[in-house]
């Protein structure tokens, strides 16, 4: 595909200048006879446009930005890291790797892009965080128990996922019939699990697909907390971090935590399971395979419920990350596959119920789904293979 795009000059410009790029260093970057500081300008301009493939280059190497962004009408007014992550220190938001800003931006990209897909309107029939309104000192148990009631899931269902990869999946598409729309992609980093954006018709959950399933089922639960208390926020496990915080954030990220932790395993019926046994590693394990959590997750139960001492608590912790440190991780994998996970079927299939119906172009749809023209029939195939499996 080497047509000329029909694009706003001002939003090239903005990308450059955001990325805080001269002209002539952009000319370094694209490396290519042919593109001057001249055509640069002039395509910034509006005299010319760029061909796809060298648009492409400019999103994916050089402006590191989601190329959906380009088509739009004019530059998108993006909320910074510090505004997003309220919860974060200053610190770590200055030193947070260039990947995470860009997946933040990939995330105001895909708002933007439902907007559009779904014309301004949320399709959900109930919206949990329209429904749902919490004060930032209640308790964690108490925020569990309604939250749950909501949902309408009870722990048998939970328990009847069969293993944390399908959880994940099931607990995604419960969420995202209550009107919340997931993503997921490799965040490069370990010390990031996932983040939100609030808004208030799409609001966008951020998953760490790097992260084992367990922790990513933890992750959707700590940012759908951040999600009802109306703010955005980041799940991380950068040590001490709270302790940089104070008043209404430290409430709020200690309680995210405390919520996420009390939703998937509920004190009450915790409580009742674990009551006259014997806690060892065989006993942890089990309890975590039954409500397909982590084992740090039920360790923090026992911990909050005096059943160990911070002693025990603090060398199991370092001994199961220590046996995870050295686990090596896989490589590559089915491209189709990880987009579809990234995705997810309903985003896909919205995209392609557009396509469908000549609501948008070919190269839209590649826009829409981050991926090129050429590989539209594999993601297609995907979807039937994602439509399948439900």
């Amino acid at each position: 595909m080497n047509d000329a795009i029909p694009i706003n000059g001002e939003v090239l410009k903005w990308a450059r200048e955001s990325a805080g790029l001269t002209i002539d260093e952009v000319v370094q970057k694209m490396n290519r006879k042919r593109i001057t500081y001249e055509v640069i300008e002039s395509w910034e301009l509006g005299y010319e446009i760029p061909l796809y493939s060298q648009l492409e280059r400019l999103a994916y190497e050089v402006y590191k930005r989601p190329l959906a962004i380009f088509f739009f009408p004019e530059p998108p007014k993006e909320i910074t890291a510090k505004q997003s992550f309220r919860t974060l220190p200053e610190y770590e938001i200055q030193r947070m790797p260039v990947k995470m800003h860009f997946l933040l931006r990939k995330a105001q990209s895909f708002q933007l892009n439902l907007f559009d897909l779904y014309d301004g309107v949320n399709p959900s029939e109930k919206k949990i965080t329209r429904e749902l309104k919490f004060p930032t000192n209640i308790s964690a148990k108490e925020m569990g128990e309604t939250v749950r009631q909501y949902i309408n899931i009870n722990i048998e269902t939970q328990n009847s996922f069969g293993n944390p990869e399908n959880a994940f999946k099931e607990w995604r598409e419960i969420l995202e019939g209550f009107g919340l729309f997931i993503f997921k992609d490799a965040f490069q980093s370990d010390e990031f699990s996932g983040f939100c954006l609030y808004d208030d018709k799409f609001p966008v959950i951020y998953v760490n697909n790097s992260k084992p399933f367990t922790r990513q089922i933890f992750t959707l639960f700590h940012e759908l907390a951040h999600l009802l208390f109306k703010t955005g926020g980041i799940d991380t496990n950068i040590e001490d971090y709270l302790d940089y915080l104070d008043g209404d954030e430290e409430r709020i990220e200690i309680i995210c935590n405390s919520f996420a932790g009390e939703f998937l395993v509920p004190s009450k019926h915790f409580d009742q399971k674990v009551r006259g046994i014997d806690i060892n590693d065989e006993r942890i394990s089990s309890l975590a395979n039954f409500y397909h959590v982590s084992r740090e997750v039920i360790l923090r139960k026992f911990y909050d419920s005096d059943r160990i001492d911070q002693e025990f608590y603090s060398r199991k912790v370092r001994e199961w990350r220590m046996a995870k440190s050295g686990i090596s991780k896989g490589s590559g994998g089915n491209y189709y596959y990880t987009k579809g996970a990234y995705l997810g079927s309903r985003y896909i299939e919205k995209a392609f119920s557009q396509f469908y119906q000549n609501r948008i172009t070919t190269e839209r749809l590649a826009d829409y789904l981050g991926v090129k023209v050429k590989n539209i029939s594999g993601m297609e195939s995907q979807l039937y293979s994602m439509e399948s499996s439900t």
